[in-house]
């Protein structure tokens, strides 16, 4: 394989600076954009804080099997100019679309087989992409099936059950300051705002909490893998029955042992505590080997006349 820049122009002409990994052998080839979870994060999935280090793996499995992948600098990251903070919620999902339409411009790629790649935040708007672009193909990686706020809230019980006694005992204060912050950020009418005096991107904040995913998975018209870890604390396993509902046709789901939210397999209680030392193993060989494997077999080949898939058992 090989990696070449490439630049997205977003909608209102901020460059957003990215690679293309391309298989071996001629083109066309199929192609994939990768879209990343919330906050400052580059092209391979990394911020100043937590490296999650994901974009390369993905791109070499998917390369692997003859299918390119697209990833950028989110504003403000990387080589990409601007501020990440005042992007927005609904910012971020234009700018995916940019990138969608820019890779199926690409003479070296088949615009008819391209599909999107969402993990965590990016799963959402891969969902958005699936009902309103002509991506053929979309793959979940801990995306939820609910409105923001109650999956927000699920978060943060989630995120508190997996603490020591000592905080789990403090959970109703504890989701009682929850929710006065979530008020304070939706009284808020600016980009950026101070709550309990940190900086806070309060309109990505404000956009999310009214956003329900379900609209638009009753909306897909692609192909639809989902994929959550019954050790996710950040977003529900329990949704992938949903996603299976709602998209139609049918979605293929695995609800996968172990898997946590940075899509390293961990066999002991899952914890927040436990995220640094997952982020130094690589990314779940058979995740990647599952998502490589389905991707080439609804973009490799012509799929657009086979029956759907339907609703599929977790495993």
């Amino acid at each position: 394989m090989r990696d070449i820049d490439m630049t997205v122009t977003a909608d209102d002409g901020t460059p957003l600076a990215g690679t293309l990994t391309l298989p071996a052998g001629p083109g066309p080839h199929p192609a994939v954009v990768l879209l990343h979870g919330s906050g400052p994060l580059d092209r391979e999935g990394n911020s100043p804080q937590l490296r999650m280090e994901l974009a390369r793996p993905v791109a070499g499995a998917l390369a692997a099997r003859g299918i390119a992948t697209l990833r950028y600098d989110r504003r403000g990251t990387g080589a990409t100019p601007g501020d990440w903070r005042t992007a927005g919620f609904t910012g971020n999902r234009q700018d995916a679309a940019a990138a969608v339409r820019a890779l199926a411009d690409r003479p070296d790629v088949r615009a008819e087989a391209t599909g999107v790649i969402g993990h965590s935040e990016g799963a959402l708007h891969a969902m958005a992409l699936g009902a309103r672009t002509d991506v053929r193909a979309v793959v979940l990686l801990a995306g939820f099936a609910n409105l923001g706020e109650e999956a927000f809230r699920w978060q943060g019980r989630s995120v508190v059950a997996g603490m020591p006694a000592p905080v789990r005992a403090l959970r109703r204060p504890l989701a009682a300051v929850g929710s006065r912050l979530l008020g304070r950020v939706k009284r808020t009418r600016t980009d950026v705002a101070r709550v309990a005096g940190n900086k806070v991107n309060a309109r990505w904040l404000r956009e999310m909490l009214v956003h329900d995913t379900r609209d638009d998975l009753a909306a897909v018209g692609a192909a639809v893998l989902a994929v959550t870890g019954d050790k996710d604390l950040q977003v529900d396993p329990g949704d992938l029955a949903e996603i299976a509902r709602l998209v139609p046709g049918g979605a293929q789901i695995h609800r996968s042992p172990d898997l946590t939210h940075v899509l390293r397999r961990d066999p002991g209680r899952p914890s927040l505590n436990s995220c640094r030392r997952l982020l130094r193993e690589p990314v779940d060989a058979g995740l990647l080997d599952l998502v490589a494997g389905w991707l080439a077999r609804h973009l490799a080949t012509d799929t657009r006349e086979q029956p759907a898939e339907g609703h599929l058992a977790s495993s």
